[in-house]
């Protein structure tokens, strides 16, 4: 099945696909503001640059779409119907890519938090994101 926009359409959506400051990002954000946790933005100069670093408590912290990482949830096993050979081997290359950073930054003595996207949907996540953030055994 061939794309449903023109090229120049699909370069336009493609264009307005955002890669920092995206929603699930600044939920994130607030609530950490809002339960006084300080971070920062731009990975500190970390491996995979992660979206939300908080160094006093050695946290690296990654919020994902489940499309764009490849996600074992509905969202994240949709398969594309156009270009299907590359964007399905960008995926990969972003799950091994994704995996490597992780074990650099646990080598390097970082706990490494991964918030998908569709977990955002489930109504306690800001309480068990807090938890995992403030280190804490059992979230609930």
């Amino acid at each position: 099945m061939g794309d449903v926009f023109t090229p120049e359409k699909r370069s336009a959506v493609m264009r307005r696909v955002k890669g920092r400051d995206t929603a699930p990002e600044l939920k994130v954000r607030r609530l950490l503001r809002g339960a006084g946790i300080g971070y920062r933005l731009g990975g500190c100069g970390l491996p995979g640059r992660p979206d939300v670093v908080m160094k006093g408590r050695r946290v690296a912290l990654f919020v994902h779409g489940c499309f764009w990482h490849g996600h074992d949830c509905p969202r994240g096993a949709r398969q594309p119907r156009s270009n299907a050979d590359y964007w399905l081997a960008k995926i990969d290359r972003n799950r091994a890519r994704d995996g490597r950073v992780a074990a650099e930054l646990a080598a390097a003595g970082w706990r490494v938090l991964t918030l998908w996207e569709c977990e955002q949907k489930k109504p306690d996540w800001g309480e068990r994101l807090l938890a995992e953030v403030r280190g804490e055994a059992d979230a609930g």
